[in-house]
């Protein structure tokens, strides 16, 4: 279930409410008890940091398709490096 925030319009108090996506959006304040609460619209509430999930995770023996295995696929062709521009001496001896 998302998680959506909110701020209240009257006394700019600001929640998180954990919800469904069906579910209705919430109107009263907790705090000041007026019917001026606002979704507001921000960032996604988590990250996916680390090794993550990969292609060969739930895959047992031939069904794993590899990209550099020797297999079918042809392996992308080398790119060209871009050109260096020269730098000028900034050392004066």
């Amino acid at each position: 279930m998302p998680i959506y925030e909110y701020q209240c319009e009257s006394c700019k108090h600001k929640l998180e409410a954990l919800q469904k996506v069906s579910d209705q959006p919430l109107i009263d304040c907790p705090v000041c008890s007026k019917p001026s609460l606002k979704k507001q619209i921000s960032a996604a509430a988590f990250r996916l940091k680390g090794g993550g999930w990969y292609e060969t995770d739930f895959k047992t023996g031939n069904k794993k398709n590899l990209v550099n295995d020797g297999g079918d696929s042809k392996p992308a062709p080398p790119k060209d490096p871009a050109p260096k521009a020269a730098k000028p001496d900034s050392q004066t001896q």
